[in-house]
């Protein structure tokens, strides 16, 4: 008898857990549309650091808190499923729990958000976007329209005033737009764009916003 309850109790365990993968594959697939935000945990001294050179670190600190908290809220309503890639540890406990955590990886900045396209490609997303945490500019007004666009063009991508972008989606694996770019510089966008018409893809540009870099941006 005590074996029976042994394997009734390991068989409810069981159950119980697939009911929770299960709920949690019908959360993740609701929607055939995605958005990846690319984030890094606000440590003093490791975020906004040429904002920092300027204000110090703990007044980039704030600065970097408030961009994370209005980037949170401009996407609390969109109808997306919402992916939260960290460059470092995930952290569990911060204003994203709740949604989906995923680690970045990938020797630079492009093969981290090719590498982040091309996972959720393979888990059947149609549309994907890809945003970072610096624009205050950016609003869901603007986001649900780059959704939108991606029925009608390969590439929608948002550019910004420092000559990087602020948004970049897509509708299908066009991720050789994540190569041959200097990272960090002010010719990122243009170079994009070419490899965008070098490779006959087809493409639409947002309205230009400022990122928070510097303290001229503020």
């Amino acid at each position: 008898m005590a074996a029976q309850r042994v394997l009734a109790v390991v068989a409810e365990d069981l159950l119980h857990k697939l009911q929770n993968q299960n709920r949690h594959h019908l959360i993740f697939m609701d929607t055939q549309n995605a958005l990846i935000i690319f984030v890094r945990n606000p440590v003093l001294g490791k975020v906004k650091t040429r904002l920092a050179a300027t204000i110090g670190d703990k007044n980039a600190l704030t600065v970097y808190r408030h961009l994370l908290q209005h980037t949170k809220n401009i996407i609390k309503n969109l109808p997306v499923t919402k992916f939260v890639f960290y460059a470092g540890e995930i952290n569990n406990n911060d204003i994203w729990n709740g949604y989906q955590k995923q680690l970045q990886y990938g020797n630079d900045l492009g093969e981290r958000m090719a590498n982040a396209f091309k996972e959720l490609f393979k888990n059947g997303f149609k549309k994907i976007c890809i945003i970072g945490s610096d624009c205050l500019e950016l609003d869901t007004e603007i986001l649900n329209a780059a959704f939108t666009a991606l029925s009608n063009t390969d590439i929608i991508i948002g550019p910004a005033t420092d000559g990087g972008y602020y948004l970049l989606g897509m509708q299908k694996d066009c991720t050789v737009v994540f190569t041959k770019n200097n990272w960090g510089e002010s010719s990122v966008y243009d170079t994009t764009i070419a490899i965008i018409k070098e490779n006959n893809l087809q493409y639409l540009p947002l309205k230009m916003l400022n990122d928070v870099d510097t303290a001229e941006d503020l």
